[in-house]
Formats: structure tokens, C-alpha cells, sequence
């Protein structure tokens, strides 16, 4: 897995690619939401479009994430969701993620 973060009208994008397993990379992808909470930026979209595939260790890292977020009052939706949007439906976590089809359109959302 490897992720790059950018600001976009005031949203935080995490573009993340490849294969989500876990491991340090999660471990940099929580701390970067981290640094993001703390500097008062709580509008995030994690952009799933250039994921391959993800395990249950993945799933972890976004309820994680997610759960971060909207404890520091914030808020974490998902774009382009296709590729793993059948492991979202078997695990019911599509009902609890916000998604929405374009980054673009997710960006809309916080307006």
C-alpha cells in the first residue's frame, strides 16, 4: 500500500494505491490522519480508486480511521470504492462508510 495526501478546497485527500494488508504503511496512513486532526483539517477523503485489493487487516485500518476522525469531530468518506465495494457489502461496512462515486463528488459532499 502506499497513500499521498494533498488539500483540495479545504478537504484532505489520501489517494491510496496497491494492496492494503496492514503493516507500517497503515501505520504512516494513521499518523498522517493524526497530523491532519491535530492541525484542525477534519475533512477527509480517502480515494480507493488505484486499490488492487484489501484484507480484513485493511477494513481495520479505515474503521480505524474512521472512528478517529469522527471522535475529533470530524468527517471521512470514500471515493471510488469499486474495486473493494464487495468486500464492503459482505462485511455490512458499506452502511457505514460514507462513499461517493468521484473524488470530485465526495469533495462536493463538505459543501
Amino acid at each position: 500500500m502506499r497513500f499521498e495526501d494533498s488539500v483540495q478546497d479545504g478537504v484532505v485527500i489520501l489517494d491510496v494505491s496497491g494492496k492494503i494488508m496492514g503493516g507500517e504503511e497503515a501505520t504512516m496512513f494513521h499518523g498522517k490522519i493524526h497530523e491532519y486532526i491535530s492541525s484542525n483539517q477534519k475533512n477527509i477523503v480517502v480515494d480507493l480508486g488505484k486499490v488492487d485489493w484489501m484484507n480484513s487487516v485493511g477494513l481495520g485500518m479505515l474503521i480505524s480511521a474512521l472512528t478517529t476522525v469522527k471522535n475529533a469531530g470530524g468527517r471521512l468518506v470514500l471515493a471510488n470504492i469499486d474495486k473493494i465495494e464487495s468486500i464492503l457489502t459482505i462485511t455490512r461496512l458499506i452502511s457505514v462508510f460514507e462513499h461517493f462515486d468521484t473524488r470530485d463528488d465526495a469533495i462536493k459532499a463538505f459543501k
